[in-house]
């Protein structure tokens, strides 16, 4: 476990969300808490995604607080506060103990840590001291890669493998939507823990039943994980492999709705964003999917 850590909030007009709401000017109160965190060590493909928290952020400032899905502004119902963005440590299982750390310190509070990457391999910290808090922890994983790998490019904690090292921790199951890039060995760690890993490949989308995806999450606390590369690569080209044949943003809305109903949601992360300078729209897409995931787990997906 890293070190315990002191959270550093940002002023207003630099946290997640417009400045002027009621609730800025008062982070400790607030019960969901934005991480920014922009590890970028292990990227094997498209570069940039150190520069995903800043444009997320920036980006929320645009963003209406109203949401007409659940008829109110949601973050009046539970506050946001944001943390500034550490130095972050070298090498990547330092910058993990690190986050771990800051995360920890947030949930020790009974508050709701939500990290915004960087890169995939930070939910390995992330994870840990929800997975100390929950025997029975579920995590619903949204992406287009299944990140099973036991390390890759000689790094044991890189982003392709994220899932793996947080399946390492014996009492966690995973639910990974969208997948459509996988390796034979994964195939063959997949086929080896049917038990834990229920995947649903992109292929069979159009035959998906929400009901069956969210149902192993249901009364169980739940940690999700979204890499933004599973959105489809033509809405959401942002990413450092924006993969064909992936989800809609609707269609990623009604998976997190749901899994908000039917059990707990502690903490989530939203990763891998590369903006592309002057595609606002990439940015303005991650930072409404965030607001979202915050908003089905505090303030109710009725």
């Amino acid at each position: 476990m890293g070190a315990a850590a002191r959270l550093d909030y940002l002023p207003a007009e630099r946290s997640f969300l417009e400045p002027d709401r009621p609730d800025a000017g008062r982070p400790e109160a607030a019960r969901a808490v934005v991480i920014p965190f922009g590890l970028e060590a292990t990227v094997s493909y498209g570069t940039g995604t150190a520069k995903g928290p800043a444009a997320i952020l920036a980006a929320s400032h645009q963003l209406e607080l109203h949401d007409e899905e659940l008829g109110r502004e949601p973050c009046a119902d539970f506050g946001v506060a944001t943390v500034a963005q550490p130095d972050i440590a070298r090498p990547v299982a330092a910058a993990l103990d690190q986050l771990e750390a800051i995360v920890e310190e947030v949930v020790a509070a009974n508050r709701f840590p939500l990290v915004l990457g960087g890169e995939h391999s930070l939910t390995i910290g992330a994870v840990r001291p929800l997975v100390r808090r929950h025997a029975d922890l579920a995590i619903l994983h949204f992406d287009a890669h299944a990140d099973l790998r036991d390390g890759y490019q000689g790094e044991h904690n890189s982003h392709a493998a994220a899932m793996r090292r947080v399946l390492d921790h014996a009492g966690v199951t995973l639910v990974s939507v969208g997948i459509r890039a996988i390796s034979a060995a994964e195939v063959s760690f997949l086929d080896a823990n049917r038990s834990r890993i229920h995947m649903h490949w992109a292929k069979d989308q159009a035959r998906w039943e929400v009901e069956d995806i969210v149902a192993p999450l249901k009364g169980r606390p739940v940690y999700i994980s979204f890499d933004i590369d599973a959105l489809d690569g033509a809405i959401m080209p942002a990413t450092g492999t924006p993969t064909p044949g992936g989800l809609g943003y609707w269609q990623a809305l009604a998976i997190l709705k749901r899994a908000a109903e039917v059990s707990r949601i502690v903490a989530a992360d939203l990763v891998e964003l590369v903006p592309i300078p002057g595609l606002h729209v990439c940015d303005y897409t991650a930072a409404a999917l965030a607001y979202k995931i915050m908003s089905y787990a505090l303030a109710g997906a009725r």
